[in-house]
């Protein structure tokens, strides 16, 4: 297998050509070129073979050279830093990627693509098994949209565990909030099914969340956790969204910071449709008055 060259060509600034110009792949199968052309990159590869390893990549240094990642003097806002979504950012467009074809019209644009938030999670994943060490663990997941977040967590940590001889016994606990009513949040937590958490008590606890706004639910909830008398507790959140009266101490681990907008996918939802998204993507006003409630 030979491989040639893979660059990316064209303006990483203009918004009218998407992520940079049309997509080439030169001596590659059918398959290949659709592969490269959903992502909008230039990969010239003798063979054919080395197109969908070199994507991912690229794709993620793509998105983190139109982001950026947090400076170091605003790292004391999180233990670990987190990357930065510019309020600018309009996400890539829709023609790059693929997306079960029933929310057509209903969403504005990919927000963070699959791949990235993959790499982010498992990012995530070595800074808590560099804090928690060799130390048992009780994941507590915050349903529904936590759920996806929460695996794929889980299981990049236990793959870190193998490949370092560390085993991190980790045991998930499930437990359902609701707060939102269409897109707003409201100032009622709901906890659904049963509030009785004393299975924590004395035990390291990691809560897992998918989004954090304004910070009233996930501080309610950490206020719950605690009069269970757990040894130690810590947050992670895949997003943190930039809001008024944002909450002053971020999570632990913050995957994304990202700005005052409704993203669905990734098992983010709008009146419970938009979880088989693979990608994080804007819900359009079309899809909002579609599923209102």
């Amino acid at each position: 297998m030979r491989f040639i060259s893979c660059h990316v060509i064209g303006s990483m600034t203009s918004r009218s050509r998407g992520v940079g110009g049309n997509a080439v792949i030169k001596e590659g199968s059918v398959t290949q070129r659709r592969a490269a052309a959903t992502l909008g990159v230039f990969v010239i590869d003798r063979d054919g073979l080395q197109v969908l390893l070199i994507l991912k990549r690229v794709i993620t240094i793509i998105f983190l050279e139109k982001t950026r990642q947090v400076a170091p003097e605003m790292e004391n806002r999180s233990t670990k830093g987190r990357v930065v979504i510019k309020d600018e950012w309009p996400g890539y467009s829709l023609k790059l990627f693929t997306y079960p074809e029933h929310y057509h019209e209903d969403v504005e644009s990919v927000y963070i693509p699959h791949g990235v938030i993959m790499d982010r999670i498992e990012r995530l994943a070595r800074h808590i098994m560099e804090d928690i060490s060799d130390q048992n663990i009780m994941v507590l997941c915050v349903l529904k949209g936590g759920y996806k977040f929460c695996c794929d967590l889980v299981e990049h940590i236990k793959a870190i565990g193998r490949s370092a001889d560390k085993y991190l016994e980790t045991r998930v606990e499930f437990i359902r909030l609701k707060s939102y009513l269409n897109d707003q949040s409201t100032e009622d937590l709901q906890i659904i099914g049963s509030q009785d958490l004393s299975f924590l008590r004395g035990k390291n606890v990691l809560i897992v969340e998918a989004i954090v706004d304004t910070g009233k639910t996930i501080n309610a909830l950490l206020k719950h956790v605690e009069a269970f008398e757990p040894k130690m507790v810590k947050v992670t959140a895949l997003l943190v969204k930039r809001v008024p009266n944002m909450v002053e101490n971020l999570p632990d681990y913050v995957g994304f910071e990202i700005p005052n907008r409704f993203v669905v996918g990734y098992a983010l939802d709008y009146n419970e449709y938009f979880r088989d998204l693979n990608h994080i993507c804007v819900i359009s006003e079309v899809g909002k008055k579609k599923y209102k409630i």
